[in-house]
């Protein structure tokens, strides 16, 4: 329960700031509009789907830690995330509104962390202005904790390897040997981020935890365990192509795209078609859950928290798996040995195919939603309505997860053992994060 009550902080508020002051009450939309913002901004600044987890979570653990603090229901995450210490404790002879502090702390994180801060400090300034001038004092009160919060989490954050990783080499091409990967099509882009195994993990124990099984060994020779499953590929993408409009597999695919740069060429000018990041994504089905439960905003705070937290570990384990192996992309082979004229359904991503991140992240982040509203949550999904595609309703966050693996086979850009194992290795890392996070 609080360790204030409602009825107590308004009794303060009003004693203390005067007739004219009423109490600033923040609810789970204020929560929605910072991460909102967020998403938006990172779309604008086209962040890879590994530095976007970096960016949900770090955010979400400062507000969780303010709100942790003023209810008994909700355990500080101090000492259980890798490094993580107390957060500063508020004065007391201050009217700090937890809830705003929270928003706060999230807000300027999320600022810290972003290109694009004049467009976060836009809206946050909006926000002050309203804030402040309800109630002064318990707004400047909750801003000066919130900062001190956030500037406690930033110097934590810090020490996560990331800047370090800014300055490491890009990824070294392996053109004599066929089985590794190559850049495809029509961007031919660098592999991106292929240090990010080096990244602190927020629970796991190392990058490698949770290393999968290996392929089948190389091979194009026909019958091979390999060549069968590039074969496949290649023959469920003409299958779902040849049913036009009505091929429901190919929506799939497109539903769960999340390709934040998509390069698109017209003649002599290519161009960026831009969209959320699969981590994105599963952000925003927190959103769907936590509304369509009525969650307060306590409850918000803590699913955005544990999911946001399971899917940027799920990216650090996916992508140390990714540069492991170096794997090359059902593109590059269907198109050399089979059919030189061939294109998947989505733009093939500019890294390494194994495992599959989508499958990797979405097997994380559904064992997370689910430790949180339980099995058979049933939900509409509208989270690429901004895209022009339409809802796709599911009856648990594991049947969304199981469509999103099975999308980037669909797709054309992943075998079938990348889509299985992925999905495996996601739930068992998302397990490890339910049982070591003792947050209530």
């Amino acid at each position: 329960m609080k360790k204030i009550t409602g009825i107590l902080i308004t009794a303060l508020l009003v004693a203390s700031c005067g007739k004219d002051a009423e109490p600033i009450e923040i609810g789970p939309e204020q929560l929605y509009g910072s991460i909102d913002k967020v998403t938006e901004i990172m779309i604008h600044d086209i962040f890879s789907p590994p530095v976007a987890s970096r960016i949900y979570a770090y955010p979400n653990i400062a507000a969780y830690e303010i709100m942790a603090l003023n209810n008994d229901s909700y355990r500080s995450l101090a000492g259980q995330l890798r490094g993580l210490t107390a957060i500063p404790a508020p004065d007391n002879t201050k009217p700090v509104n937890y809830e705003l502090a929270a928003v706060i702390a999230h807000m300027d994180l999320s600022r810290r962390l972003i290109f694009s801060e004049d467009r976060m400090a836009e809206y946050r300034d909006s926000l002050y202005g309203i804030w402040e001038g309800k109630n002064a004092r318990e707004f400047n009160a909750s801003k000066d904790y919130g900062l001190e919060v956030a500037e406690h989490i930033a110097g934590w954050m810090n020490q996560d390897n990331y800047n370090q990783t800014r300055t490491m080499p890009k990824f070294t091409v392996d053109t004599d040997d066929p089985s590794r990967w190559q850049p495809t099509p029509p961007a031919y882009m660098d592999g991106i981020e292929p240090h990010w195994d080096k990244i602190r993990p927020f629970v796991i124990d190392s990058a490698s935890q949770f290393r999968p099984t290996p392929p089948p060994p190389f091979s194009m020779k026909e019958g091979s365990d390999f060549y069968k499953e590039v074969k496949e590929v290649y023959d469920i993408s003409n299958e779902i192509t040849a049913k036009g409009d009505e091929s429901e597999e190919v929506a799939i695919a497109q539903f769960w795209d999340c390709n934040p740069y998509v390069s698109v060429t017209r003649g002599h000018l290519m161009f960026a078609t831009k969209k959320i990041t699969p981590g994105a994504h599963w952000i925003g089905i927190v959103k769907i859950a936590s509304r369509s439960s009525n969650s307060d905003f306590d409850k918000t705070l803590y699913a955005y928290t544990k999911t946001s937290i399971a899917i940027a570990d799920a990216f650090i384990s996916c992508w140390d798996e990714k540069y492991y192996s170096n794997l090359i992309r059902p593109e590059t082979l269907i198109n050399e040995h089979i059919d030189d004229s061939w294109e998947p359904v989505l733009q093939t991503p500019p890294f390494p195919e194994y495992t599959s991140g989508h499958s990797v992240v979405s097997g994380a982040a559904a064992t997370a939603l689910t430790s949180i509203f339980g099995d058979n949550f049933a939900f509409d999904d509208d989270t690429e309505l901004p895209y022009g595609l339409p809802v796709r309703s599911f009856s648990s966050f594991t049947q969304a997860a199981n469509e999103a693996a099975i999308s980037r086979m669909y797709g054309g850009i992943h075998y079938r053992v990348a889509v299985d194992v992925g999905v495996k290795q996601g739930r068992d890392l998302g397990a490890l994060v339910v049982e070591r996070l003792k947050m209530n």
